[in-house]
Parts: C-alpha cells; sequence; structure tokens
C-alpha cells in the first residue's frame, strides 16, 4: 500500500537556515499523533469486526500513518538534536488513551464512523499541504508532500467503503453532517494539546487550555483560503452535500475566518 519509503525521503537535502522554530514544535506533535495509528487501527479492526477485507486495508493504512511518524520525528529530530521521540512518545501515550477494546463505533454505526474518518482524512490533507506550502526547509517540504498525497488517499479509501456502509446503515444526510460536525469541534479536544504537551515541554505538568491554545496559535496560522476551500469541498462530499456552489463559499469564508481571527486573538495574547 506505500508508495515510498523513508529512504527515498532528501535527508542529505537539511537545511537549518530554514528551519522555523514553531514548524518544529507543531511537527513535533504532530509526529506524536501520526505515530499512533497502531492504536487507532485496533480501534478501527473492533468497529469492523466481520469484515476481513477492510480489516486488512485499515491495518496497511496503519503502516503508512506510523510512517508518517516516523518521518516527522526524524526530521523533528534533525531541527533540534535534542528532541527524544521515544521519551516523548511514551508520556503522549501514557497520558492520551485510544479505547481500542469496542466492538463498536462511537459514532453510532460503522458508516458513521466512516464519516468521522473522511474528516480526519481532510484535516489532515490540508493541514500537510498548508506546511508544505509554508515552510522553505527542503526536507520538510518533501516529507509534508508526500504525507499530504497520502491523506488524501486515505479519504478516498474511507470514502469509498463509506458508500458501501451507507447501503447497510441508512443514515441520511442530516446524521452525517451532524456526525460531521462533531468530529471537526474535536479538532482542538485532548489529543493534539497533550501532544503538543508531550513534545516540547516534558517537564511541566499537563493544562489543556494553555496547549491548546499554544498549538492552535501556531497550528492556524499556516492555512491559507485555499486549503479551507478544499477541505470544506471534501467534507461536503462526505456528508452528501454539494461540495461546491454557494454552500461551500459560504462555509469556506467562515472556515478562513476562524482560523485565521484565532490565530491573531492567540498571537495578541501571547505577545
Amino acid at each position: 500500500m506505500s508508495h515510498w519509503t523513508l529512504e527515498q525521503i532528501p535527508w542529505s537535502s537539511f537545511d537549518p537556515a530554514k528551519v522555523d522554530p514553531d514548524l518544529v514544535r507543531v511537527v513535533k506533535a504532530a509526529a506524536m499523533v501520526e505515530y499512533n495509528g497502531g492504536d487507532y487501527a485496533a480501534y478501527l479492526c473492533g468497529v469492523f469486526q466481520g469484515d476481513d477485507n477492510f480489516q486488512a486495508v485499515i491495518r496497511d493504512w496503519a503502516v503508512e500513518e506510523v510512517q508518517h511518524g516516523a518521518a516527522l520525528a526524524r526530521w523533528a529530530k534533525l531541527a533540534d538534536p535534542s528532541f527524544d521521540f521515544d521519551a516523548c512518545f511514551k508520556r503522549f501515550t501514557d497520558g492520551f488513551k485510544v479505547e481500542t477494546a469496542v466492538t463498536a463505533s462511537l459514532r453510532g454505526s460503522r458508516a458513521g464512523e466512516l464519516v468521522a474518518r473522511c474528516i480526519v482524512e481532510t484535516g489532515t490533507s490540508s493541514y500537510y499541504t498548508a506546511l508544505m506550502e509554508a515552510t522553505d526547509e527542503p526536507v520538510l517540504k518533501a516529507i509534508c508532500k508526500r504525507i499530504a498525497a497520502d491523506e488524501l488517499r486515505h479519504y478516498k479509501l474511507f470514502y469509498q467503503h463509506l458508500d458501501t456502509y451507507l447501503r447497510l446503515d441508512k443514515i441520511g444526510a442530516v446524521k452525517r453532517v451532524r456526525i460531521a460536525l462533531s468530529r471537526i469541534t474535536e479538532s482542538e479536544d485532548d489529543e493534539l494539546a497533550y501532544a503538543y504537551y508531550a513534545a516540547n515541554h516534558p517537564d511541566e505538568s499537563y493544562e489543556r487550555k494553555r496547549f491548546t491554545r499554544a498549538y492552535a496559535r501556531r497550528a492556524y496560522r499556516y492555512y491559507q483560503r485555499r486549503h479551507v476551500e478544499r477541505a470544506m469541498a471534501m467534507v461536503l462530499k462526505a456528508t452528501g452535500l454539494n461540495p461546491t456552489g454557494a454552500l461551500n463559499r459560504f462555509l469556506t469564508r467562515l472556515g478562513y475566518w476562524f482560523l485565521a481571527s484565532r490565530a491573531r486573538r492567540l498571537a495578541a495574547a501571547n505577545a
């Protein structure tokens, strides 16, 4: 399933003069989440027990997610030689637990779970595209380009299986929209905040509000309107709505305004 390996990354092109310290911090956090793909695979395999073919797809997907984390961690180590990924990842997984012993989706149905997965892949694809375009450091740009392409392919993979399970679970557009909105609001839950904390502040105590803001202040400023527009199209498609047209334009304006204004407010508060 994988289309690239760590050996294909141009590590010798690393340019420390083009490293953005804020990007290093968010990349460290992203490495934590991506490398934890095995736990998410265990959860999804529990949800889709009995579907052996899809479980095999899920396990292959997890291999790619873990590879993303390994690539990001290796780059972060180049940018910050003091970064101890193994210790930070242990801190992350000790403090943030993914429920793996499940037999049903937290979203109420298998189709609902796949809507949520489409939303996650939408977010990661747009995020790594934004990071790729924001950085001038050639190795990070190469890594983010590959990950963004993988995440888009993962979206298409989950969307393909969503079509199958919609016929079985028969959840309508309203339910799909509710699930999508719920998953979007979870973007500021404990996972990213704790990942940011575990990767960047090992000697401090965890404060959810503080580290949520610290992460958002750095991550949100890399988004451009085009990234939001593309993400909204993917979200609308996953919910069964028209991905283009007036609704997309409205949601793009709203989404971009939220990200940009929140980034500005947090930057001002920090200053």
